[in-house]
């Protein structure tokens, strides 16, 4: 909580376009959840964000739940309307957003390397599916992969998505991509770091999206930039949920270059 950026981007935003509104940090403990969400209404909250780790745990107190945010178990974006909670999930978007933004519609059929299985990469996992893209879930417990992958092929019609153990990740696996995407912790500050086929394999021609956002980016990226890759970086996908976001909160096209502009200047 104490190193979102979501209080500046939105903050500069409803300030752009003249809105009497506010975006606080509100810590919330694990046991607190549900009485924090109940309390929005009655405390005139027009909507909040979520963040992990309770993005899943917020879902039984919601009054709605798009079916998107159903589909992947997390809510990061509550709307307040007429005192009914509305759940959503605009970190798919933001992912779905960022990606067209840098390669338009050349991803259906394209093979994707996706890493991760938790709540952020079932959000990009649809993303994707959506997108068209021939995807393979890496990740460290093969259960968590195998759902993940029945989810996607249930969820959107025809799409290509199988596993692959980590252990099993191979330079030539990740040379065979068009598209590679981070969606786990590794690589955040005081994490383990982005698997070695994964870094050292990237080349110019792919796409490189690192969900993890620092303020001077991921060694990951770093080394995609340096190899002539396409890189995306966390904090292009933290700017555009939170328009998504925005939008749901204010019915207003939110001022993309405004909230990239606020994250430029921590």
């Amino acid at each position: 909580m104490a190193h979102s950026l979501s209080p500046a981007i939105h903050n500069a935003a409803f300030e752009a376009l003249g809105l009497d509104m506010a975006y606080v940090p509100l810590p919330v403990r694990a046991e607190d959840v549900g009485a924090a969400i109940k309390g929005l209404a009655a405390l005139g909250f027009r909507g909040a964000n979520v963040t992990i780790p309770h993005k899943g745990a917020v879902l039984p107190y919601l009054d709605r739940v798009d079916g998107d945010a159903a589909l992947v178990e997390a809510v990061n974006t509550i709307v307040v309307d007429g005192g009914e909670l509305l759940g959503y999930n605009t970190d798919i978007e933001g992912v779905r957003a960022a990606l067209v933004d840098a390669c338009g519609d050349s991803l259906r059929g394209a093979p994707g390397l996706l890493l991760g299985a938790g709540g952020a990469a079932r959000a990009a996992a649809l993303a994707l599916a959506r997108l068209g893209v021939d995807l393979t879930v890496v990740n460290r417990t093969a259960a968590a992969a195998e759902r993940l992958t029945a989810l996607m092929s249930a969820a959107v019609p025809g799409c290509v998505c199988r596993c692959l153990p980590l252990a099993e990740l191979t330079v030539a696996h990740v040379a065979a991509q068009s598209v590679l995407v981070n969606a786990t912790s590794l690589g955040m500050d005081g994490e383990s770091k982005v698997p070695e086929p994964l870094t050292d394999t990237v080349t110019a021609g792919q796409v490189v999206v690192d969900v993890v956002y620092t303020y001077c980016g991921t060694d990951l990226l770093a080394q995609a930039r340096t190899r002539g890759a396409t890189v995306i970086g966390g904090l292009e996908v933290l700017v555009r949920q939170a328009a998504a976001a925005f939008e749901l909160w204010t019915g207003r096209s939110a001022p993309l270059e405004v909230m990239r502009d606020a994250t430029r200047q921590r």
